[in-house]
């Protein structure tokens, strides 16, 4: 199989632009925008409670209209995500609240989210086993993998993946795939997306340092 450069399109983010969240975070991966907010922990519905960790509840907002099957499905992913990083068993009977909201979707939209998700809840001070990043890659009508693919690039695709991963070991966290590829396709997707990781997580660390070093 081809492929191409592991390099993902320019990252950016800010914080604190919501004054109600206890967290929030926007981050951009080249025209791909998201916000997200985290309150919490807090109280919980009693039909939501559960007694041994905290409920976590994620909201998806698309850009325009009403959320459909598509936006539940990222709301899934995403809080099946957290589920897995978030030490909820330190906040029994509380709930955690997540709302990503779409700004600008110009591909790599779930890897967008996830990334926007965790750094909002570092600035929640939410605690988390570990952190998460994701990276999105497409595979193309010739064999090569694209990273960080945008709209087009996705459309045309025979296949999308997208990897979570996280900090310490780079495991997988969560995996999501649409279209059709091999075996060897996607152990090669998923070692180029586990390389292009560390570079959002030290984005994560470069984007936190600015932001304590600002206060």
């Amino acid at each position: 199989m081809e492929s191409q450069s592991s390099k993902l399109r320019p990252l950016s983010s800010t914080f604190g632009e919501l004054s109600r969240p206890d967290g929030d975070a926007t981050v951009s991966q080249g025209d791909t925008c998201v916000t997200t907010a985290v309150y919490g922990p807090g109280e919980v519905k009693v039909t939501k409670e559960l007694l041994d960790k905290a409920t976590i509840e994620v909201v998806y907002k698309p850009k325009s209209g009403l959320p459909g099957c598509s936006e539940k499905f990222l709301e899934r992913i995403i809080r099946n995500s957290c589920e897995t990083v978030i030490l909820g068993n330190l906040h029994p009977r509380s709930c955690i609240s997540i709302t990503v909201q779409e700004i600008q979707n110009r591909g790599s939209l779930l890897a967008c989210c996830i990334n926007s998700t965790c750094m909002a809840l570092l600035d929640a001070g939410v605690s988390m086993r570990y952190l998460m990043a994701a990276v999105t890659c497409a595979i193309n009508d010739s064999g090569a993998i694209i990273m960080d693919p945008d709209t087009a690039q996705e459309q045309s695709a025979e296949a999308v993946l997208t990897f979570v991963f996280e900090n310490c070991n780079y495991g997988v966290v969560t995996v999501s795939a649409k279209g059709c590829y091999s075996i060897d396709q996607f152990q090669q997707c998923l070692s180029r997306c586990k390389d292009a990781s560390k570079s959002v997580f030290q984005f994560f660390k470069d984007s936190l340092s600015k932001k304590l070093s600002k206060q």
